[in-house]
């Protein structure tokens, strides 16, 4: 049986590559290949850019309102296709449908807010600033754009970047994960149907070659990427060296502080949907559970919990997480689990025999959870990005934020309370970008920014809301003075008086 290739985007169309450089997209839950892309060219990423550039030139141009109403257009089709497109995510990444539907509503968020561009691209005006002089400002569009996203969320990481990057005025270049890349163009499919014009939003294939040539290319003069804190170093260098302007939302050791105080039921059973949910393949999810003083006796009732969660193929409505991406994610997430053990945490719960009736062939890993854990060791060191949970008791709230402004990383944190001058304390004292209260997975809506922090993020704005504005936008300032004509015998003072 044939299987599919997926093609590029240029022009305002799908276009088959030339490259003899293939890549097997596989569904995680049977190892079957659905289809195969591309690992493109340097001459059809040249392409691609030469488009984007093209196509500037008009659409920098384009009135605000029309630009606002093929927003409007995008977020009714992909409202639309949610089911569709829920179910392409699930083949090629796993996650279950329930939690793709979701991925999906989040990216209809960013697309939402694109709609408003009418108001969030306003300029100011301070009138008679000096004598008969006007001071204003003007926010227009960079020139060409560029987005690299990782696999975990293929609809909604796209989202955080074209949407708003369009909307704006620029056009844009899209890499997205060769690991399942076929929500994405439907995504891409959807957005011209709403009637983004040719060359405005191309898409390009690939791996390390093609997102450093994006990196490098001067006709490109902004880069989003979300992704691992390794390539997303790498390629903010090569893109500062370009003299491009560039934001790098990366890897974390998200922590949940459990106080005494919490309504019990409702913080394990959120944690665990935040630790294990999409596999714990998720950059905010809460990996870390710190139990403070009281709360320590609550860890029977998590083991409990996490050993019942369900695993199952996306599709499998009452399972609660599905397999990992692929083969290396999985025999990566084993290795960590075994290098828990061998450092002395105390393994609670174990997910590496899991098997799942039916899909012998399966990426899956079952919840798995270790009590003791320290800050020395490895499977608290290093973003595991599987379905591991590391549990960390402390005897107090200053204790608990100490040892979470200890980490590097300033992605997102979470706490459990019903106080709340505890939870002033924690988010007046944390150094975290993203706080939850009560809330497991404290990503903010749409029209709010997303701030990770320190070693999170590199680059001053972050994605949506107004820092999303401000990094696909440029300030003009401009300082005006107007003089009346000398001749004023002139027909310009005669049309002034007759108007």
């Amino acid at each position: 049986m044939s299987v599919r290739e997926i093609p590029m985007y240029i022009d305002g169309q799908p276009v088959q590559s030339q490259s003899q450089e293939l890549r097997d997209v596989v569904n995680p839950a049977t190892q079957e290949v659905v289809a195969r892309v591309p690992f493109c060219t340097a001459d059809e990423v040249e392409r691609a850019i030469r488009s984007a550039k093209e196509a500037f030139k008009e659409w920098r141009k384009v009135p605000l309102g029309k630009r606002m109403r093929i927003m409007l257009k995008l977020q009714a089709l992909i409202r639309d296709n949610t089911a569709e497109l829920a179910a392409l995510i699930t083949e090629e990444h796993g996650k279950t449908l329930p939690d793709a539907e979701g991925e999906v509503g989040r990216g209809l968020e960013v697309v939402e807010h694109a709609c408003s561009i009418t108001s969030l691209q306003l300029g100011e005006l301070a009138e008679n600033a000096a004598n008969e002089v006007d001071v204003y400002t003007m926010h227009q569009p960079l020139g060409v754009g560029a987005g690299i996203t990782a696999f975990n969320f293929p609809i909604m990481l796209p989202c955080f970047m074209f949407p708003l990057a369009i909307a704006t005025g620029n056009t844009f270049v899209l890499k997205p994960s060769e690991q399942d890349p076929s929500s994405t163009m439907r995504l891409v499919e959807l957005a011209h149907e709403a009637g983004i014009p040719a060359g405005v939003l191309n898409v390009v294939h690939g791996g390390p070659d093609v997102a450093n040539q994006i990196a490098d290319h001067q006709d490109i003069k902004a880069l989003s990427f979300i992704g691992s804190t390794h390539v997303g170093s790498l390629l903010y260098n090569r893109a500062a060296a370009a003299g491009k302007r560039m934001q790098a939302m990366m890897g974390a050791k998200n922590h949940c502080v459990v106080m005494p105080d919490a309504n019990r039921s409702q913080a394990i059973n959120n944690l665990l949907g935040s630790a294990f949910g999409a596999a714990g393949q998720r950059c905010m999810a809460n990996s870390v559970v710190v139990l403070v003083g009281e709360a320590r006796e609550w860890l029977s009732d998590i083991v409990d919990a996490a050993r019942a969660m369900k695993v199952g193929p996306g599709t499998q409505l009452d399972a609660d997480l599905g397999p990992l991406v692929s083969p290396a994610a999985r025999d990566r997430v084993l290795r960590l689990i075994d290098a828990g053990e061998k450092e002395g945490a105390k393994l609670m719960v174990d997910g590496r025999k899991v098997q799942v009736e039916g899909y012998p062939n399966g990426n899956f890993v079952g919840p798995t959870l270790f009590a003791d854990v320290t800050a020395d060791m490895t499977i608290y060191r290093e973003e595991i990005f599987g379905p591991v949970l590391c549990v960390v008791s402390v005897e107090t709230l200053d204790e608990a934020i100490a040892f979470i402004n200890a980490n590097p990383n300033g992605n997102g944190t979470s706490i459990f309370t019903n106080s709340g001058w505890v939870a002033r304390r924690f988010e007046t004292d944390i150094d975290v970008g993203q706080i939850g209260i009560n809330v497991p997975i404290p990503v903010p809506v749409a029209y709010f920014s997303f701030t990770g922090s320190r070693a999170s993020k590199l680059g001053d704005l972050g994605p949506n809301g107004k820092q999303a504005i401000a990094f696909w936008t440029q300030t003009k300032t401009v300082t005006a003075r107007w003089f009346e004509p000398e001749n004023v015998s002139s027909g310009i003072n005669s049309t002034i008086s007759l108007g």
